[in-house]
Order: C-alpha cells, then structure tokens, then sequence
C-alpha cells in the first residue's frame, strides 16, 4: 500500500516536470519537423544556456499558444546585435536579466526575437531534452537532440 503511494507520487511529479509539445510549423527546420514530438522538462529559465532549445508562450498574444525557438544569447551574454538588428535599438551591451534572445533554425519561416525583441523569462515552459520523428512509436524511438 505505501509503496502504490510512493509510486503515485513520484509519476504524479513526473508529470508535472515533463510534458509532451507536438511541432506545429517549419521554423525549427531541419532539427525539428512538423509533427515531431520532443520532450520539455518545465524549469527556471536561470539554467538555460546558448543552445538549448526551448518552449514559451508567444509573444504578444491575448491566447496562449506555445513556440519552440534556440537561445541565441542567454543573461550576461553579448547583445547579438548583427545576428538580431532589432536589438540595435537596446543600449546595453550584455543581455539583462530575466532576458533572451531566442531564434528558429529555418530564420525565412520564423517569428522570433528577430521580430519581437527579447523573450522574457516568465514567457519560459521549459527545455527541450528529447525528441522523436512524426510516426514513431514513443517508447522505443526517443532519442536526444544534437545541434
């Protein structure tokens, strides 16, 4: 008996930690194709590195939809002005806390800080640590994602 609780307990904490995102969109393009699933642990954006892909909510919009973007520049990082122009008009030269910048793979095919500046960190769900192809069977086809 205490063991089925035990038991209960960790899957129910598991399963507030991760969550399953299916892709909708060509923008991460070609590390991620539509219809792929990938795997987010929900964590502080305070961890997160140049690199790391991540799910937030989008910008600047009234109902919440989620993106899967890169972190081009992370808290502390240089401000990547010539990868970013928008940033041009921002005077500080590192990245402010609570700040990312965050780009797609496929950058004809997508809405990022490109367009809309910093994400905030609030805007953050969490860190891509697994994928697998539209199709698979879940539990034999996951694997990490490589840059």
């Amino acid at each position: 008996m205490v063991l089925a609780a035990t038991l209960a307990a960790v899957l129910a904490g598991l399963r507030f930690r991760f969550v399953h995102v299916v892709v909708n969109g060509t923008s991460m393009l070609p590390t991620l194709r539509p219809g792929d699933r990938v795997l987010v642990r929900r964590m502080a954006a305070r961890s997160l590195e140049r690199g790391d892909l991540v799910v937030f909510a989008r910008p600047r919009e009234e109902q919440r939809s989620w993106m899967i973007k890169r972190v081009l520049a992370a808290p502390g990082d240089r401000v990547p002005r010539a990868e970013v122009p928008v940033l041009w008009g921002y005077q500080e030269p590192l990245v402010p806390p609570g700040r990312f910048v965050v780009v797609g793979d496929n950058p004809e095919d997508s809405y990022d800080s490109r367009q809309f500046g910093y994400l905030k960190a609030e805007s953050l769900l969490g860190v891509v640590v697994g994928s697998s192809p539209r199709g698979s069977k879940r539990r034999n086809r996951r694997w990490p994602l490589g840059d």
